[in-house]
């Protein structure tokens, strides 16, 4: 194990981060995004190159505040009693090279892994996919768990695209955040859409959304949508 020396509003960061991601965790299950161990939800601790994530092959229903383990970003545990999730070196791959990056999640969930296995993009046909992803959700190349391949291909994939899931060939999908729980959102959102566009392929042919309202739905749930500060 790496050993660090943090600044106190570090280590209270850490500790806020291990609590939250506790009930960020609760929220895979709750929107049935997660089975049995898999999946996790990492984030970026403020102040360090550090993260937190979800030890590997604890079961949701065992999961504190104090068996969330904290790595570098080289993927290598600093703090904790347990082991890393096998994610680690992916999430901290983005979270070095995506400083914008403040959350990680990964699952399973049926519809978004189904098109992972068909290797195929889930295309802009609903103005909510507009909204969210600000386009077509895209595909990122196999790579096998156990190293920074996956993060190496989450980060090719989405640098220069405004979708914050990628669907990782043959695996499964991963997102991004400004934070963990907004990479939740985003995950919970991917499960919708892919839900949804599989349903609506089955009674026929899913026009793809045009280009130029594509941006101008983004751009409104972006900047316009929602309690922004400033808005009346």
């Amino acid at each position: 194990m790496t050993t660090i020396n943090v600044s106190d509003t570090v280590r209270r960061g850490i500790r806020e981060i291990r609590e939250e991601l506790v009930d960020l965790h609760a929220e895979l299950r709750r929107n049935e995004l997660v089975v049995w161990t898999a999946g996790n939800v990492s984030a970026r601790v403020p102040g360090a190159d550090l993260l937190v994530i979800k030890p590997s092959g604890v079961s949701y229903d065992q999961l504190t505040a104090e068996t969330m383990v904290v790595c570098d970003f080289e993927g290598q545990l600093v703090e904790g009693s347990h082991q890393p999730s096998s994610d680690t070196a992916a999430a901290a791959y983005v979270y070095k090279h995506m400083r914008h990056v403040g959350g990680v999640v990964h699952t399973h969930s049926t519809y978004a892994t189904a098109w992972c296995a068909r290797n195929e993009p889930i295309p802009c046909v609903l103005t909510m996919m507009a909204d969210e992803f600000g386009g077509d959700i895209p595909v990122g190349p196999f790579a096998l768990i156990g190293d920074d391949s996956i993060g190496r291909g989450i980060v090719a994939t989405l640098e220069g695209h405004r979708s914050r899931a990628v669907l990782m060939a043959g695996h499964g999908p991963f997102t991004i955040g400004t934070d963990a729980r907004d990479a939740v959102k985003a995950a919970v959102m991917l499960e919708d859409v892919a839900r949804t566009v599989h349903v609506a392929q089955q009674l026929g042919a899913t026009p793809r959304l045009d280009d130029a309202d594509i941006d101008h739905l983004y751009d409104r749930y972006q900047n316009v949508y929602g309690q922004k500060e400033g808005n009346q």
